[in-house]
């Protein structure tokens, strides 16, 4: 594993940007904010002594980051990190990396271009791996209102504009319009492989020693769920879902996740809690042990 005192952890702008929903706050002594980054740096570094923590900032201070996280493109939000990280003598031999939510496709776009100093291990905390086709806490599937407004939102998300300018829009992932997806995402469709294989990728997440991916049970933020650990729904509609051992991805091995998870390299964690919900005692038991 990495060195001790070379974990960074995309605990910033990787992590505290997801949708327009309220901050979520803490409940009790035991648990963490999850979108207090402050709060999850300070943790780490009080449960692995010496240890050095880097937390990323898209900007020159927290306004600016925080609005990065909504409207700034994500290409150049990766291209960003990956400076930043080269420039960091600390992480020379290597660093585990640690993303929320959005931030944790984020960081493996990170892994994917950017092997130089090597990401070791991957952890990703309630990311959306093939994007979202949902809206958050929507009233259930059969809503009328949601299929209206997400219709509504899918009918400009693969614009020029939109893509460049809306950070939630390069995640978005219309299975109805699969050949509209592939054509103008600009991002996940590139990360995930979708339009050609690019070898150096695949090469690339395959270095991970670890990956791993942990999904919420009782999420009502992204949609559908079990893009956390990297499944979707099935192309052409928008109700049943597949895994990621199901998908086309994963047969194809178009980025290596089949040969990954063969090899064991692949942990898929759940628990139970909305988005991002989880207390100090389940992270530091379910967590820790790939960081230290």
């Amino acid at each position: 594993g990495a060195p001790r005192d070379t974990l960074v952890s995309s605990l910033t702008v990787f992590s505290t940007k997801q949708m327009s929903f309220p901050r979520q706050q803490c409940n009790g002594d035991n648990c963490c904010n999850p979108l207090s980054m402050g709060a999850i740096k300070k943790m780490v570094e009080e449960e692995v002594p010496g240890i050095y923590v880097l937390s990323l900032m898209i900007g020159k201070s927290v306004t600016e980051d925080t609005e990065s996280g909504f409207f700034m493109d994500v290409n150049e939000q990766v291209a960003f990190a990956c400076n930043k990280l080269a420039q960091d003598p600390k992480l020379k031999a290597g660093y585990n990396a640690m993303g929320f939510s959005q931030g944790a496709q984020f960081l493996r776009a990170v892994a994917q271009r950017c092997p130089n100093p090597p990401m070791k291990a991957l952890i990703s905390v309630g990311g959306q791996h093939q994007g979202v086709y949902g809206l958050p806490r929507c009233p259930g599937e059969s809503s009328h209102i949601c299929d209206w407004i997400r219709k509504k939102l899918n009918s400009g998300a693969y614009t020029d504009a939109i893509q460049k300018h809306l950070v939630q829009a390069q995640y978005w992932h219309d299975p109805l319009n699969d050949d509209l997806y592939k054509q103008h995402s600009l991002f996940l469709a590139d990360i995930n492989q979708e339009r050609v294989v690019n070898e150096t990728y695949k090469k690339n997440l395959m270095s991970l020693e670890k990956f791993v991916m942990v999904k919420f049970l009782q999420d009502s933020i992204v949609d559908p769920v079990v893009s956390e650990w990297f499944g979707f729904f099935k192309t052409g509609q928008a109700e049943q879902t597949e895994t990621l051992q199901e998908s086309a991805l994963y047969k194809e091995d178009r980025l290596g996740l089949a040969e990954m998870d063969k090899a064991g390299k692949l942990v898929f964690l759940a628990t139970d809690g909305d988005h991002l919900q989880f207390n100090r005692e389940w992270f530091n038991a379910k967590l820790l042990p790939y960081i230290r």
